[in-house]
């Protein structure tokens, strides 16, 4: 039962990434006020707020991607699932973290709580090799 809660957590911690994409690229709007990820601490004065936004989204599917991967790599009980997992959890803190714009306004908007999911899912799955499946 662990492994089949575990496996649909990451699965959709990776699909709600899709919603990151889809907003970014502004085929959807999380929230009227929301601008992410304009303004980007890290790309908006490189690329400007149109390729950054592009940037993230490409970003976001690719981590929406590797997480259910990762999810699929459980369920089929396969042993690369963890690796996919711990890349994909850090790929996404990554990601947020450079798309953040450099204030700490409107954290939750820009990231912060998929953050401290990525954290908890780096220090459970690698950190603390858990759940362990035998895998």
């Amino acid at each position: 039962m662990t492994r089949f809660i575990t496996g649909v957590f990451m699965v959709l911690h990776g699909l709600v990434h899709l919603l990151y994409a889809a907003h970014s690229r502004r085929l959807l709007e999380l929230r009227p006020e929301m601008v992410w990820p304009d303004g980007s601490w890290a790309f908006a004065k490189l690329l400007g707020d149109e390729a950054t936004r592009l940037l993230a989204s490409l970003s976001y599917v690719l981590a929406a991607a590797a997480f259910v991967l990762g999810g699929i790599g459980l369920f089929a009980g396969q042993a690369w699932w963890r690796p996919m997992c711990v890349a994909s959890a850090a790929f996404s803190g990554a990601i947020v973290l450079l798309f953040w714009d450099g204030k700490m306004q409107r954290l939750t908007d820009q990231g912060a709580i998929a953050v401290l999911i990525n954290g908890a899912i780096l220090i459970a799955v690698l950190v603390m090799r858990w759940p362990s499946f035998g895998l």
